[in-house]
């Protein structure tokens, strides 16, 4: 898959580094014992989950509102959201003296419903699909003059999210394979770039779920195509791409060298291993990296590995639920 120049400049990942510097945390890197035994090389653990918001959404969301003007940050600003996307935004408006409105699905769990209402945003919900909450905010932004900042598909927010690239490759220089969960492509894209303008001979792996993966389904199409979304652990990789995808689509099929899909099952067993070898909680979307590789789907690891603790932000409930062992929590009958 990857083969293309990067759409966006190194220069760009840099200036988002210095503009977001003090308001999001440098989260650590630290080494996994268990799974660099398993893999037989250096695996780190980018450990993006301990940002101030729970995810590392909190970049793009800050380096996209210090990008407005005074004149748009007064107007208010306003996206769709599977979660983490809407409490980034939400806390980086109200850090700025602006105010965010956040629409988002029936199928996103009330408890980042809830921290985002209590961030102090307006929340809308809207239909069963990412798709259908954009169309609320298409409407905010021509009926209300809102400020759209997407979650993914915009300049600022791929930038934004890329200073986590630079921060793997000066933490571990000789990265040869980074694991970075994909959906919209945001982290994905920013990160592929990033990393590869440092180390072009790396190889960075997008990871996502077998239910609804958008970008894996366009890209296999050639264009973005629209999925039916199902509920999955790793509901933050849910949503649609956009039918008129500008940044990331592009840069997802020229810079990542492979998609991995993953069951149900095996996100269960990333968050298990999570909890129980490395004592993180984490999201499903955050535990895609040990799925990956507990499940021996990333080949050819010739080198040190980096993966992505994306995020941590799910109803503990659940998370008991996985670590006593049901594969599949959210259907019927997956008790063990």
């Amino acid at each position: 898959m990857a083969g293309g120049m990067p759409v966006m400049e190194l220069d760009a990942f840099l200036a988002a580094r210095q503009r977001i510097a003090g308001r999001v945390l440098r989260t650590p890197f630290v080494l996994s014992a268990s799974l660099s035994e398993r893999c037989g090389v250096p695996v780190g653990l980018k450990l993006e989950h301990h940002q101030t918001t729970g995810s590392f959404k909190l970049r793009g969301a800050t380096n996209a509102v210090l990008s407005l003007s005074p004149q748009e940050r007064a107007r208010g600003v306003v996206a769709a959201s599977t979660g983490n996307h809407g409490r980034a935004l939400a806390h980086a408006a109200k850090a700025e003296g602006s105010s965010a409105t956040i629409c988002m699905s029936r199928l996103v769990p009330e408890n980042k419903v809830s921290e985002i209402r209590r961030l102090g945003a307006n929340v809308r919900i809207v239909g069963r699909s990412q798709d259908e909450a954009q169309q609320e905010v298409d409407r905010l932004v021509s009926e209300e003059g809102l400020v759209m900042v997407p979650p993914f598909d915009h300049p600022a927010i791929v930038a934004g999210q890329a200073t986590l690239g630079l921060e793997i490759v000066d933490d571990m220089p000789e990265v040869s394979t980074v694991l970075v969960p994909l959906s919209g492509g945001g982290l994905a894209a920013g990160v592929a770039a990033a990393v590869k303008a440092r180390r072009p001979k790396a190889r960075v792996i997008g990871l996502t779920m077998e239910r609804g993966a958008a970008m894996k389904a366009s890209l296999d199409a050639g264009r973005p195509v629209q999925v039916e979304e199902e509920e999955s652990l790793a509901d933050s990789l849910g949503g649609g791409i956009g039918l008129d995808n500008r940044v990331t689509f592009t840069m997802c099929r020229d810079l990542l060298d492979e998609v991995v899909l993953l069951s149900e099952e095996e996100i269960a067993a990333g968050m298990r291993h999570a909890y129980e070898q490395e004592r993180e909680i984490v999201e499903g979307a955050g535990a895609v990296g040990f799925a990956a590789l507990l499940a021996g789907k990333v080949k050819d690891i010739g080198g040190p590995v980096a993966l992505i603790l994306s995020g941590r932000n799910i109803d503990m409930g659940l998370h008991r639920r996985v670590i006593n062992g049901e594969k599949d929590p959210l259907r019927e009958g997956s008790r063990t």
